[in-house]
């Protein structure tokens, strides 16, 4: 689960109706929630014309807090954000991202130790991120256990189908 792409840097206590407004609730494809992706961020009004896919977004502290709204993951996802880094996540948007299989990852410091523009690889189940514009390899807190299972099979309920595969397997034996 290697994440490559150009790092789009905000600061501390982003929430949920800056990443999504929640005017745009009613919408229900996922393409056209994707257009409003972080428009209510100041400095990234026009993000959805620039973000390319597999960009990164680099936060500070309590990333996604606010309303619990499982919309700001899947516009990110959908804008073509490969992952999110951040100082530290709000728990309801940590546990939606999880859910939906978006990657995420905590990294203390991150929103000085990066600059918009930089180019990332961000390994989340290692918790490795490379700054390929400084050479420089910083350390952040890899996802593991349960968490990167639910991950790795691309949410709770493709996980939650694979569990059901396997007890149905078993039964047969």
């Amino acid at each position: 689960m290697l994440n490559k792409g150009k790092a789009w840097v905000t600061g501390d206590n982003i929430d949920t109706d800056q990443i999504y407004h929640g005017q745009y609730l009613p919408l229900t494809d996922p393409k056209e929630m994707a257009k409003h992706a972080m428009e209510f961020v100041p400095g990234f009004e026009n993000f959805t014309r620039k973000v390319k896919s597999g960009d990164i977004i680099v936060a500070g502290k309590n990333f996604g807090c606010g309303s619990s709204r499982e919309h700001a993951v899947v516009c990110l996802r959908e804008a073509g954000v490969s992952c999110v880094v951040a100082e530290s996540f709000s728990r309801i948007f940590y546990r939606n991202s999880i859910n939906l299989g978006f990657p995420l990852l905590e990294c203390e410091g991150i929103s000085e130790k990066v600059k918009t523009g930089d180019e990332l690889e961000v390994e989340p189940q290692s918790g490795l991120i490379r700054n390929l514009t400084t050479k420089k390899e910083i350390r952040g807190k890899p996802i593991s256990g349960l968490e990167l299972e639910i991950a790795q099979k691309g949410g709770l309920l493709n996980y939650l189908s694979n569990q059901k595969g396997d007890e149905h397997k078993d039964k047969k034996r």
